[in-house]
């Protein structure tokens, strides 16, 4: 019975969660009654939690950390200052015109949104309220309209530069010395965030595509669900004057995006150096564009300060639980029931993305990165597979399972913003056609590793 404690102590965090208790607390609070109880008991060693002072020291000086609130910060400064707004209406004008066009400019006006701000609420939240009601005002598909929307918010988990990535590139780094220490190898390969954002590049672009490549065949094939948006004519000066408002509009935060995520893929900086150029850049974009007010200013470093203490609180949690859950013997455990499970790394590999897309359901990807990937990368990496392969598929995992009916996230942050026009029913429907894109990725990932492991090699051997 001892033995089974660490699966208990799961069963127990998922219990509290499912009953309202916050993220953090409940995974320091299960984790420290489980020790307490297996120290009077006899079966938990007291000085394992000797180490919690360290673990907690070594997660508030990790410097790939440092990162994360100056991402934060560049993607709020951006959602603020309304880039995204006047990007979408001039691509708008530019190919309404054609059929599923704004469909076609929403999804990619997303993808420079969750490029930049790399949080999927925030992302859903703001296309949504932005692009749903002009979709749906030029006689858009309600599924149609939605579904695009919301699969289009999910890319923050994908498209690099984006915390989700910046998190797990740390944690499956990690997981990869453990696993090499463990199979004897005391000079351990490295692997860095710069690399799954390299690995996570060409896969990202690959959805984006084929999300676009369904719209425009919808559009074709079914106009009445994606009409054109008859724009007036426009004079010869007013085309002047939307060139240069689209010119305006997309080029800075694009080219602040390339510089961000160029400079760590070309070695040139770190990502904690980077993220630091990207929060000053948007910082100077709103500031040219007229939108940086003290009111404005005040909100950004008020939401930025609330997701990064969020950030930490949970991730010093998870410190805790994988302490206490290491102290029963968990990876022993973890080790030997993969060992045993038919069809070998590929079967665990198989069960191990179920259980994470399960999880997806009740779980933010921060606690699933920093409560499961410590336990199974360890693992699975051991067992012979690529790190950056194995991130590049959990995160592509994860945005599937946000977009998953009927507790995807997605769903839930789209339909607290959608009018009541629009059906639940439509909403779930909608989604249904991007889900299926998304595992054919996965099934991608799965028979061409290639696709996430060639730029990482070919820029870092």
């Amino acid at each position: 019975m001892i033995e089974w404690i660490p699966l208990i102590m799961f069963l127990a965090v998922f219990a509290c969660l499912l009953l309202g208790y916050p993220v953090a607390l409940t995974l320091s609070g299960v984790a420290l009654l489980f020790g307490f109880g297996g120290m009077i008991g006899g079966s938990f060693n007291p000085s394992d939690l000797g180490f919690l002072s360290g673990r907690i020291f070594g997660t508030i000086t990790n410097q790939t950390m440092i990162a994360v609130p100056l991402f934060v910060f560049m993607g709020v400064v951006l959602e603020k200052s309304k880039v995204a707004e006047k990007l979408l209406d001039s691509f708008s004008v530019v190919f309404g015109r054609f059929p599923g066009g704004l469909g076609l400019s929403v999804t990619f006006v997303g993808m420079l949104m969750a490029a930049s701000t790399g949080i999927v609420g925030a992302t859903v939240v703001t296309m949504g309220l932005m692009s749903l009601p002009t979709m749906l005002r030029h006689g858009y598909d309600p599924k149609l309209a939605t579904g695009a929307i919301a699969a289009t918010g999910t890319l923050g988990q994908i498209i690099p530069p984006s915390i989700a990535l910046v998190l797990l590139g740390d944690v499956l780094s990690s997981a990869y010395q453990q696993a090499q220490l463990n199979m004897g190898i005391f000079s351990p390969d490295t692997v860095s965030v710069g690399d799954l954002f390299a690995g996570a590049l060409f896969p990202g672009l690959v959805l984006v595509a084929m999300y676009m490549v369904y719209v425009a065949t919808t559009a074709l094939l079914q106009p009445a669900r994606a009409p054109r948006v008859a724009p007036e004519a426009l004079s010869a000066g007013e085309r002047v004057s939307l060139g240069k408002t689209l010119a305006q509009g997309l080029f800075p935060p694009l080219l602040l995006i390339i510089a961000v995520l160029g400079s760590i893929m070309g070695g040139i900086a770190t990502p904690t150096e980077a993220s630091g150029v990207g929060a000053l850049g948007a910082l100077l974009l709103a500031l040219a564009q007229g939108q940086l007010s003290k009111q404005t200013l005040w909100e950004i470093v008020d939401s930025t300060t609330k997701t990064t203490a969020m950030v930490f609180f949970i991730l010093i949690g998870a410190a805790v639980f994988s302490l206490v859950f290491r102290g029963f013997g968990g990876d022993e455990l973890v080790q030997g029931l993969f060992e045993d499970m038919p069809g070998g790394v590929v079967g665990a590999t198989i069960v191990v993305m179920l259980v994470i897309f399960l999880l997806g359901f009740i779980l933010d990807f921060i606690e699933i990165t920093f409560v499961v990937v410590p336990i199974v990368g360890p693992v699975l990496l051991a067992m012979g597979l690529d790190p950056v392969w194995l991130g590049v598929m959990i995160a592509v995992n994860l945005q599937t399972s946000f977009l998953t009916p009927p507790f995807g996230f997605a769903l839930f942050y789209l339909r607290g913003v959608a009018p009541d026009s629009v059906a639940t029913g439509d909403i779930y429907r909608g989604v249904v056609p991007f889900i299926v894109i998304q595992v054919l990725l996965l099934a991608l990932l799965a028979l061409w590793p290639e696709l996430a492991t060639w730029l990482p090699e070919r820029l870092y051997g």
